[in-house]
């Protein structure tokens, strides 16, 4: 019995653990950062297992740290949204104190880890966690511009791996960051057009115009026009180190005209299922992009 009870409490303990740090996102988010260093490292900066180890490690640190601490400041608004209401915290299953603890551990440990990588590594894992909790957080409330504050630390991860590799901030990473800097736009939008009326619930602005309209959808296609602009980038030349061969940038071009499709779709349609739709196809736009970028480095 008791060894039962204590495989029940640590299956609790687990579940608790992966919701609060919000494992699915983290592991994504991640795998942003891991696709920077595989990109980073050249002759003379050499592939270390070491370093991409404490990269991920400390990395879901950060990402779960920042999400821990999201959760304790949100914990009231989270209880009044479907989607969210079932977490830890606000769920009852895990107090205040306790997430703020866990998220303070994670803080502590992803930092030492990114900075046994290098100094520079450390201190962008730090800008991130203090944007999204001090500055993004509480202006998910207050105004639309959240998202583009928000835009900032959700952009890091995929230059961080190139600094991790490298120890360099340069043209390079300025690149991938201006990458996924435009990527989040059209993808958080779009969730906040299906979940409008959760969000609503909790007093949170999400879409540009604050409603679900033709400017909002005029919007995503834009920022799905820079991002595509951005993501081409790499091909022409002014971008450092990194850089794509022909054949790789059609494939970013054709991926791109993939997501514009869904983009104008949304205009088209406004409904909650086109949102969910191009939201989907943005993850696995971000995803098939690094993809490519990564085979293309490999393959040439």
């Amino acid at each position: 019995m008791n060894s039962t009870t204590n495989t029940l409490s640590f299956k609790a303990i687990f579940r608790d653990f992966k919701e609060i740090t919000k494992a699915g996102l983290a592991i994504s988010v991640l795998f942003s950062s891991i696709a920077g260093y595989l990109l980073g490292f050249d002759e003379s900066h050499p592939f270390s297992w070491t370093t991409l180890i404490m990269l991920i490690i400390g990395g879901y640190c950060m990402v779960g740290a920042s999400n821990a601490f999201n959760q304790v400041i949100e914990k009231d608004l989270d209880a009044l949204m479907d989607r969210t209401k079932n977490r830890p915290v606000p769920a009852g299953r895990m107090s205040p104190n306790v997430a703020l603890f866990v998220a303070s551990l994670l803080t502590i440990i992803g930092l030492i880890l990114l900075y046994l990588i290098n100094p520079k590594t450390a201190m962008f894992g730090a800008i991130s966690i203090f944007l999204y909790t001090s500055a993004y957080t509480p202006l998910k409330t207050v105004t639309p511009l959240s998202v583009f504050v928000g835009a900032i630390p959700g952009a890091i991860p995929f230059m961080l791996g190139w600094v991790a590799a490298t120890g360099n901030f340069g043209i390079e990473a300025g690149t991938l960051f201006m990458i996924q800097f435009f990527w989040q736009f059209p993808h958080f939008w779009a969730i906040g057009w299906f979940l409008y009326e959760d969000y609503e619930k909790a007093g949170f602005f999400m879409l540009p115009t604050g409603q679900r309209e033709t400017k909002t959808a005029t919007q995503i296609i834009l920022y799905t026009f820079w991002l595509i602009v951005a993501s081409l980038l790499p091909c022409l030349g002014f971008t450092g180190q990194f850089f794509i061969s022909p054949i790789a940038a059609v494939l970013v071009f054709l991926l791109g005209l993939w997501m514009l499709i869904y983009a104008f779709k949304l205009y088209k349609q406004r409904t909650p299922k086109a949102a969910r739709v191009l939201m989907l196809v943005s993850v696995s736009y971000i995803t098939l992009l690094q993809i490519i970028y990564i085979t293309d480095k490999f393959l040439r």
